[in-house]
């Protein structure tokens, strides 16, 4: 499994709400930081694509709600859910949302199969993914993607729904994901 990062930072959190949703840039055309190109019009999806910790199957914490890819980047939606039973799955999530909420995990990675037929070689030594499957995301604490933006995390009531907008090119190197207080109808 191949992977690629992007960062993320915490702004404001609301402690009552039912989900915790984080939105912004999954991965962009430039070389990343390991020479790298994950284009993103050739993602291939089967429309499960989970949200983990770490790269880690035995941990995942949300689900990938919206991903549509274009020239400039994928732009996404993940929701962790505030899980009220006491148990491991709870126990999972509150690390997660926890982990952002403190900025301990600031970075996304996506975790991808590459269609080898359309994986080539470039100058540089690194590999340009034509053609991929996405698997997952991840929340890491390491970022590689220069231009992948978070643009805006939500914490609120299951009742409401967020749209994902997709970031001014302006703010191509600011990483940051904003949890902004919701509350309900």
């Amino acid at each position: 499994m191949e992977k690629a990062w992007s960062v993320l930072q915490n702004k404001e959190f609301d402690e009552g709400s039912d989900v915790v949703t984080v939105r912004g840039i999954a991965t962009t055309p430039r070389t990343d930081r390991v020479g790298d190109v994950v284009e993103p019009l050739g993602m291939k999806t089967n429309g499960r694509v989970k949200l983990m910790m770490f790269h880690d199957h035995r941990q995942v914490v949300g689900n990938v709600t919206f991903a549509k890819p274009n020239s400039k980047g994928i732009p996404f939606e993940a929701v962790i859910p505030k899980v009220k039973e006491a148990g491991i799955v709870q126990d999972r999530t509150n690390e997660a949302i926890h982990s952002l909420k403190y900025n301990l995990l600031d970075a996304v990675s996506i975790g991808f199969s590459a269609n080898k037929e359309k994986t080539e070689v470039m100058k540089n030594g690194g590999l340009r993914f034509k053609e991929w499957e996405w698997l997952e995301l991840s929340l890491v604490p390491v970022p590689a993607n220069p231009d992948a933006v978070i643009s805006a995390a939500k914490s609120y009531t299951a009742s409401l729904s967020a749209t994902v907008e997709t970031p001014p090119a302006s703010r191509k190197a600011v990483h940051s994901v904003k949890f902004i207080p919701r509350t309900s109808k």
